[in-house]
């Protein structure tokens, strides 16, 4: 198994890193740099020139589908895939070449990687140990991050005698002990159910802000993303999409991979001149197929006066219900509170003309208007 070797302790003094060259520019504001990183697999360009830089104790989550990089490029911070072009940098320090043992960031993955012949002390403390850390320190750092993270009672436990939810608790523990300010999480809720990933989302969460900590977290969940994240990387076939907080990046999607993306439900796509023949809208001079996007939630029903729509299908949500639409020949959907009660088999649908986004019908990229 790879050893990720950490970082000294904020308050001390870094030591040098191994193949790494010395500071390239001021980084107060931040603690990784990425310029023009890709990555090669044979024929296929994963990674595609990624520039991106990553705030000192912030959250960021890098969001995207399946096979779009993301995990790749953590590996790559972590040093545990070499970039086949590109720049990482930590602290100003370039780290590109350096050893993963001594670029010193700590690392939770997918799996937990818990030693399941060790007890939950002995795993938590392996890297201190590995390290040669003293006795005395490892018994003061452990019972004060057993104690951070509700493990005091099941440290004398094997793995298999824990929950989905302890072991991943182990896991971070191992990560928090080490005392580093950079700490990298690959899909580490994704085998979890449903409500103990909203609980951990939480203690993360939490976790993160209590100890300052520089997380760097790969998701394809975007509610996980929009839950946890200070900012967010947005990345769709190995290139990077948007990069803003996500409220920004939901109210303004910088492309039209972004504007479905982010949101439950995804906002509405349909093309300019469908727009113009049911509504007569009349935006600035556009090609008709440019594309239009429209919040479910951003549209109104029951106006005397609003466009008519045919209703296809209602999904019952509880307080809200999501209602299928066929409005001219462009399916829409409408996000309306229960309370408003069944709708018929016609409606009348209206929204803001601010509400509505333009984007490129061939880039995808946002439009000005």
């Amino acid at each position: 198994m790879t050893q990720i070797a950490h970082l000294p302790s904020a308050t001390s003094e870094p030591a040098p890193l191994r193949g790494a060259v010395g500071p390239t520019s001021d980084t107060q504001d931040r603690a990784l740099s990425l310029t023009r990183v890709s990555k090669v697999f044979g024929e296929t360009k994963v990674v595609d020139d990624v520039s991106v830089d990553l705030p000192k104790g912030q959250f960021t989550v890098l969001l995207g589908p399946s096979g779009c990089g993301k995990s790749t490029l953590l590996r790559m911070i972590a040093g545990l895939e070499d970039p086949s072009t590109g720049v990482i940098a930590l602290d100003g320090c370039d780290i590109t070449k350096a050893p993963p043992a001594d670029r010193g960031i700590s690392m939770v993955f997918q799996s937990y990687a818990l030693f399941p012949h060790l007890t939950v002390a002995q795993n938590i403390l392996f890297g201190l140990r590995v390290r040669r850390v003293s006795r005395s320190d490892q018994a003061a750092r452990l019972e004060t991050v057993a104690q951070m993270m509700g493990l005091s009672p099941l440290l004398d436990r094997r793995p298999s005698q824990l929950s989905g939810g302890q072991q991943q608790r182990v896991a971070l523990a191992r990560a928090v002990i080490s005392e580093r300010p950079v700490c990298l999480m690959d899909e580490p809720l994704s085998n979890l159910d449903a409500k103990l990933r909203a609980e951990m989302r939480v203690e993360i969460r939490a976790l993160q802000q209590r100890l300052g900590l520089t997380m760097v977290y790969v998701t394809h969940d975007q509610v996980e993303a929009m839950t946890m994240a200070d900012r967010i990387v947005v990345l769709n076939e190995g290139q990077v999409q948007q990069v803003g907080s996500p409220r920004e990046i939901y109210a303004r999607p910088e492309t039209a991979f972004c504007a479905r993306f982010i949101g439950t439900p995804p906002m509405n796509l349909l093309t300019l001149d469908d727009l113009r023949q049911v509504s007569g809208d009349r935006p600035p001079a556009l090609s008709p197929d440019t594309l239009v996007g429209l919040r479910p939630e951003d549209i109104t029903t029951d106006h005397s006066d609003g466009v008519p729509a045919t209703v296809t299908a209602v999904e019952y949500l509880g307080a809200d219900q999501l209602i299928n639409c066929r409005l001219g020949s462009a399916d829409l959907l409408v996000r309306q509170p229960v309370r408003h009660g069944v709708p018929g088999d016609t409606l009348r649908l209206k929204w803001a003309q601010q509400s509505l986004h333009f984007f490129d019908p061939l880039t995808g990229k946002r439009l000005s208007t």
